[in-house]
């Protein structure tokens, strides 16, 4: 079995000593310094790179630079998708968000991790556990998503939230670790001016 199949397949796998893995890579990183490194007024331009480097895109769609990613092609974004400055998403397996998903700046979604035993953290191994984002989530400034979380649809996750286990479908959920705070409800379609 090659380390790309032990990564995809959630195994420890080399991800130091590699050289198929360090190849995708660097193609993904030479993307996103393209990306990085457009004027902000060349939107076709950058569209045309994400379009390239993600596995699955939709029509609208807005990532603004700098974005950072490990392989690109585990990364699938739903409609109407908008990520602020300083986004990582380490995707050394599938991180699928569904439509209308808004991140907050300086959010991380790690789906890469390392032993817990340091003979195998020293060899170069790590692991990797898909992250899916439901529909209409939006992530506020800080926010990171460890390995193998689920974060159901129409849930807010408040700034600074470490978010190390799944959470359900409509709730506010925040913290270290992140906790449901609360349900949204239909106070909250009336809590700000119109």
């Amino acid at each position: 079995m090659t380390e790309m199949e032990k990564m995809a397949n959630g195994l420890l796998y080399d991800a130091n000593n590699d050289e198929a893995l360090d190849t995708l890579r660097l193609k993904a990183k030479d993307l996103c310094y393209d990306f990085n490194n457009l004027k902000p007024s060349e939107t076709n331009q950058k569209k045309s790179i994400i379009e390239r480097l993600l596995g699955r895109t939709s029509q609208r769609f807005c990532l603004i630079p700098p974005f950072w990613c490990d392989y690109g092609f585990n990364i699938e974004i739903g409609e109407n998708f908008f990520a602020n400055h300083n986004t990582v998403i380490l995707d050394a397996a599938k991180v699928i968000f569904g439509d209308n998903v808004f991140i907050a700046p300086n959010c991380i979604f790690s789906t890469a991790g390392h032993p817990l035993d340091y003979e195998q953290r020293n060899r170069g191994l790590e692991y990797a556990y898909p992250i899916k984002v439901g529909n209409n989530v939006w992530f506020g400034a800080g926010v990171i998503v460890l390995p193998g979380v689920t974060i159901g649809d129409n849930t807010v996750i408040g700034a600074g939230s470490i978010v190390n286990r799944d959470i359900p479908s409509g709730v506010v959920a925040v913290g270290n670790p992140c906790r449901v705070l609360r349900k949204i409800t239909e106070e909250d379609k009336n809590k700000y001016k119109k």
